[in-house]
């Protein structure tokens, strides 16, 4: 073991992750220092409540009542910001770390997809390491991976398995045939789930891992607000379960891909082929995929959150500060970045499936297919079984390729049809074929 300093570490926000990262710096400290030849050291915490049981031993490290104060006075060449949330705390917490000239190591997702631009131009300004594998899937290595592992590629597209709540309840609704509220409430009970989970099954959280994804992968910052973002609270067993007869499986996926001279990012959930790899990755876990022009198809897979997996992660930053690792935050200096121009999902080209409620009259499917033909969409397939003649029957329909704008169109013709009476169901279909 190296007589080398150690390097002092204070962290902002003691939460489950925030005390799971003093935990594991304590217990692993001979195998730490070992890897990176010094010994981690956390000097200073801070939280709002002192008194709290956070299961984890304080001793011998300074409490501070402020976090802005511990970033700016704490004895420590890193800090660690694991308060969360885009602005507020954390941002100040962030912004007066760079400004002392310490190192910043931060899980916050929400944070860097709406500020990340501004922290990574003032910490490559300072000199200072910027930091965030855990902000990304947990404990899967994406950032690294991507930033370093492919740096020798060009990427066209990235897609991930991005919220392990999402896909536990999708895997749930598949496997038990119960509906979202049910599966939702179990995801809850066993606290994959929020007491609030809006920006988990509504997309956000995603599209948050999305853009920092994104920008390893083209070299340039992204706005957060050019994504497109759909959750998962419409999906129905019915339509998982006509997925699986049509060989396909319902995961919510972030898409980011290269289009013409542009990027398209999308968070959406897509009937993916029942034979991909991706569609294997089940209840909790993540999954990132990036598809590089020398390596072809590179798959990651694992635990995208838990304390455990995102402590494990910001500790792996921690150990490459200490080996004196300096890396881009983007994988190429901010001055070096292209700009990004970006491009809509109305110019997606691709199949959809259509599930509609409908009358059960002559000549209505004639009438819908009418509206898909006048805007050029083409019918790969058709179900349609119930028969009961002025009753609602369901029918589904999966489309040849087509643009997104005129599928659009389509539907919203069709969805103002007297005979249809309920809202269409539209999903994109998504096979992944490399580019």
């Amino acid at each position: 073991m190296s007589d080398a300093r150690p390097l002092a570490v204070a962290v902002a926000g003691l939460g489950t992750v925030g005390a799971e990262v003093v935990r594991l710096v304590r217990a692993a400290a001979d195998l730490h220092a070992q890897r990176c030849g010094r010994r981690l050291e956390v000097v200073g915490v801070s939280a709002r409540d002192r008194t709290k049981d956070r299961g984890v031993d304080l001793g011998g490290i300074d409490w501070y009542d402020d976090a802005v104060t511990l970033a700016r006075s704490a004895p420590a060449e890193v800090i660690i910001e694991l308060i969360g949330g885009s602005d507020g705390v954390a941002r100040a917490v962030c912004h007066e770390a760079i400004a002392q000239g310490r190192h910043l190591v931060t899980a916050n997702k929400a944070l860097l997809a709406h500020h990340g631009a501004e922290l990574v131009w003032a910490a490559e300004a300072k000199g200072v390491a910027l930091g965030y594998e855990a902000a990304v899937a947990g404990g899967i290595p994406a950032v690294k991976g991507m930033r370093e592992g492919l740096a020798a590629n060009r990427l066209d597209r990235v897609v991930g398995i991005l919220n392990g709540t999402c896909n536990f309840i999708l895997t749930g609704m598949r496997e038990s045939g119960r509906d979202f509220a049910t599966e939702l409430a179990t995801a809850k009970a066993r606290g994959y789930a929020e007491a609030d989970p809006t920006m988990d099954i509504d997309g956000i959280d995603a599209a948050h891992k999305l853009v920092l994804l994104a920008q390893l992968a083209f070299n340039g910052a992204i706005a957060f607000d050019s994504v497109h973002v759909e959750g998962i609270r419409g999906l129905a067993t019915t339509d998982i379960g006509y997925a699986e007869e049509l060989g396909y499986r319902i995961k919510l996926l972030g898409i980011a891909e290269r289009m013409g001279e542009g990027v398209c990012l999308r968070v959406h959930p897509c009937m993916v082929p029942r034979d991909l790899p991706i569609s294997t990755v089940e209840g909790v876990l993540n999954a990132v995929v990036a598809y590089g022009h020398e390596v072809g198809e590179v798959m990651m897979v694992g635990q995208g959150a838990g304390a455990g997996p995102t402590a494990s992660a910001v500790v792996a930053d921690l150990l490459d500060i200490a080996r004196g690792c300096r890396v881009p935050p983007l994988g190429a200096p901010v001055q070096c970045l292209a700009p990004l121009t970006h491009v809509p999902i109305a110019d997606r080209q691709g199949a959809y499936y259509l599930r509609l409620m409908v009358l059960d009259r002559p000549g209505v499917i004639a009438e819908i297919a009418a509206h898909m033909r006048d805007q050029g969409i083409s019918l790969e397939g058709f179900i349609q079984r119930a028969r009961s003649p002025d009753v609602a029957v369901p029918v589904v329909m999966t489309t040849h390729e087509t643009t997104e704008s005129a599928m659009q169109a389509a539907l919203g013709e069709i969805a103002a049809l007297p005979v249809v009476l309920e809202a269409p169901v539209l999903i994109r279909i998504e096979t992944l074929n490399h580019q």
